[in-house]
């Protein structure tokens, strides 16, 4: 009998695209400050969805919230 601990499976990550009242939400900042972090590459940068429309990837935006935490600690 071996007495390591058996692997647990990594749960798959949900990918969502949010649109910019939930990343305002989820980050607590409004429109302008956004694109103002982004603008100097601290913030990620949205994708395309449309002539005039942008989204950005839950995951992305969740790790860039972890970040912030982790520097806080």
């Amino acid at each position: 009998m071996s007495s390591q601990t058996p692997a647990i499976p990594a749960m798959p990550v949900e990918h969502r695209i949010l649109r910019l009242p939930e990343v305002e939400a989820k980050t607590g900042f409004k429109r302008a400050h956004i694109y103002s972090l982004m603008k100097e590459g601290k913030f990620p940068k949205p994708l395309r969805l449309g002539v005039r429309a942008v989204g950005w990837d839950s995951v992305e935006i969740d790790q860039w919230i972890a970040e912030r935490l982790k520097e806080r600690a």
